[in-house]
């Protein structure tokens, strides 16, 4: 192998690029934009950007779910992470299942964000459409044609049972689902892109995270394991037949950055030399829901203490810092992790995030000089098996905490726990 081809089909844009043995760009990056989800239209920009090649690694969003018939034609849209129509079957689950036992047998929990909700919901609300189906598939398993898939997808499904490495009987049999409607597992270079973000960025081991904001917003350690052990609170993972990835996804982040751009046109400015005292404000960044630490489906955002001095800087800093606060109770979940680096273009843009989120966990990130994680993150794991080494990825500026800062972020952030727990219950 002198060189191979990675796609990466993120929740907006695909992207494709050529690396060589070490995990090194080599060749301009093809990327186009779009705003469908329509599995046909998506594909189409797919298309479009691999020409006449076939990719030797695929990273693709997680989680999504589409209905096909025997010709492998889609049924329905993209059913993603964000479209939580299925909250009130996530309930209808829960109410008929041991909530904490699915949670241990498969690393995921009974939210719309995952396979059975959305299944539950689709039996309910098309019936018709559910019946028809000759198979349910991620959009990476739509995209090459075939009803099978790789393990790293099958899992961030919500349907793999971790010890059996097959679906799950429970849920197939509480959703009424034939197994043969669904995929076959195989062994095949499709990563989910939670997988590929890590190994992308350098971030394996279960000492250094990576802490990415995109569209949305995880931090996540891949590590191996034999034995799989969720903890609650957190998503876990099957990366492959030997790692996991562990962590927790917040559905507030690039969107949520977008959101400010778009919504509050004063906002500019610097915070750097502001600290949450400025502004009296408690922001629950639920905008698209809830997810970690507590899966909350029906968590919305929220912002307490709004006067007539508020400033949409004073807005712009609180959602920020709530993001962070949310970051932060992800991290007191993962206790060995001492290193955490930032990647994501949706955190990169901005360095006042940054030192916000460094602020808010306590310690030291470190700004990742990978501009495409999951792309490369494709590449090095595809590189893997073919038994190439790939270079460390580059590493750019260090922001430190301010000692001086650390009270008023730890005040901060149990202000946003108070909040929470007066609307929802407390996370488990």
């Amino acid at each position: 192998m002198t060189e191979l081809l990675a796609l990466d089909v993120g929740s907006s844009s695909v992207r494709a690029q050529r690396f060589d043995e070490r995990g090194e760009a080599n060749g301009e990056l093809r990327q186009e934009e779009y705003e469908s989800d329509d599995p046909a239209e998506v594909a189409a920009a797919v298309r479009n950007v691999l020409g006449n090649d076939e990719p030797d690694a695929t990273s693709c969003f997680a989680h999504s779910l589409v209905a096909v018939d025997a010709g492998g034609n889609a049924l329905t849209p993209i059913l993603g992470w964000r479209d939580t129509r299925s909250a009130g079957a996530a309930e209808w689950l829960a109410r008929r299942l041991d909530a904490e036992a699915v949670h241990a047998r498969t690393g995921a929990f009974l939210h719309p964000s995952f396979w059975p909700a959305k299944l539950a919901w689709l039996a309910q609300t098309e019936p018709e459409t559910f019946r028809s189906a000759a198979s349910f598939v991620s959009f990476a398993d739509y995209l090459r044609g075939q009803a099978e898939t790789s393990l790293g997808m099958a899992s961030t499904s919500g349907l793999l049972d971790l010890t059996t490495l097959d679906w799950d009987e429970e849920l197939l049999a509480t959703l009424g689902l034939d197994r043969e409607r669904l995929p076959r597992i195989a062994d095949l270079p499709v990563w989910p892109d939670a997988a590929c973000s890590n190994a992308g960025a350098g971030c394996t081991g279960s000492e250094r995270a990576a802490l990415m904001v995109g569209t949305s917003g995880a931090l996540r350690v891949l590590y191996e394991s034999e034995r799989p052990q969720p903890k609650p609170g957190l998503f876990l993972y099957l990366a492959d037949a030997r790692r996991v990835v562990e962590g927790g996804a917040l559905s507030d982040g690039g969107n949520l950055h977008e959101w400010l751009e778009q919504t509050l046109a004063g906002a500019q400015g610097s915070l750097a030399g502001r600290d949450p005292r400025d502004h009296g404000l408690v922001f629950l960044p639920f905008l698209g829901g809830e997810r970690s630490t507590g899966w909350n489906p029906e968590a919305r955002g929220t912002v307490h203490g709004l006067t007539f001095d508020t400033t949409p800087l004073d807005l712009r800093q609180a959602a920020y810092e709530g993001v962070a606060f949310r970051f932060a109770a992800i991290a007191d979940l993962l206790p060995d992790v001492t290193e955490v680096v930032a990647t994501g273009g949706g955190l990169l843009r901005d360095r006042d995030w940054i030192q916000i989120m460094a602020d808010a966990l306590a310690r030291p990130v470190q700004i990742s000089g990978v501009p495409e994680a999951s792309l490369r993150g494709a590449a090095v794991l595809a590189l893997e098996r073919a038994g190439h080494e790939a270079a460390d990825a580059a590493i750019g500026e260090i922001l430190e905490p301010r000692p001086d800062r650390a009270e008023a972020y730890r005040a901060a952030r149990e202000e946003q726990q108070r909040l929470y727990d007066e609307l929802y219950d407390a996370p488990a």
